[in-house]
């Protein structure tokens, strides 16, 4: 008996939402999925590109003047070698949030060197103007 009343009103709570106005609990499933932002068509391009553009702005101010002549090989093999471990760090931490996939092997390889040659120019840029490390 007092299972038919709470089915019963059950019953009717469902009737009275399906009817009243409040639309944001309709055509929410278990299985849907949030509505994602649509992305533009060519931003791994444009990521890439900025990327690009920053690191020969940096390898401007880096070669612009004559580098040091003492260890000059040692210290650019030095310096890419902490900006290709910097960049490393940068693609695990991107794995680790699913954020590091491409859809073709063209992209990968222009987003990978870009950001590579970036992080290269910047330690570079530091390592050479900052007069720290000098």
């Amino acid at each position: 008996m007092v299972w038919d009343l709470l089915e019963t009103l059950g019953n009717l709570l469902d009737v009275v939402n399906l009817f009243s106005s409040n639309s944001s609990s309709r055509g929410l499933h278990y299985n849907d999925k949030p509505a994602k932002k649509k992305k533009s068509k060519y931003y791994t391009e444009k990521v890439s590109g900025c990327f690009i553009a920053a690191a020969g702005i940096l390898l401007f101010f880096v070669f612009k003047d004559p580098l040091p002549a003492e260890n000059y090989t040692q210290t650019l093999l030095v310096s890419s070698l902490i900006g290709t471990a910097v960049s490393g760090l940068l693609f695990f931490l991107l794995y680790v949030l699913n954020l590091y996939y491409f859809k073709n092997f063209f992209k990968l390889l222009l987003f990978s060197g870009s950001v590579i040659l970036f992080f290269i120019s910047l330690v570079g840029c530091v390592y050479f103007r900052s007069g720290l490390f000098v």
